[in-house]
């Protein structure tokens, strides 16, 4: 499996209200950064709930915040204004 599709698998994974920040994805498949895993979203990510990745600090993706608040607010993601609060949120998988 290369990169992307460990990515992109791994997002798929992430369960309604909660996230997972772009450093934890990379950590989690092993290789890889946060930067490397915001190239396979943006390229690749439309098919996956992709709104559930955020920075670090509980950001939404650049350019789609409005629509990635919508779908998070919908799904219940703990929220600290237009963040998500990610000591609630994030999650790793078991």
């Amino acid at each position: 499996m290369d990169f992307a599709e460990e990515v992109l698998s791994l997002v798929e994974r992430i369960p309604r209200g909660r996230v997972m920040s772009y450093g934890a994805i990379a950590e989690y498949v092993g290789h890889g950064g946060p930067r490397q895993v915001g190239t396979v979203m943006a390229r690749y990510g439309g098919a996956v709930p992709w709104h559930r990745v955020v920075t670090a600090a509980g950001r939404t993706p650049p350019g789609h915040e409005v629509e990635a608040l919508r779908r998070l607010r919908g799904e219940g993601t703990p929220l600290r204004g237009d963040h998500v609060d990610m000591t609630r949120a994030a999650w790793w998988p078991e």
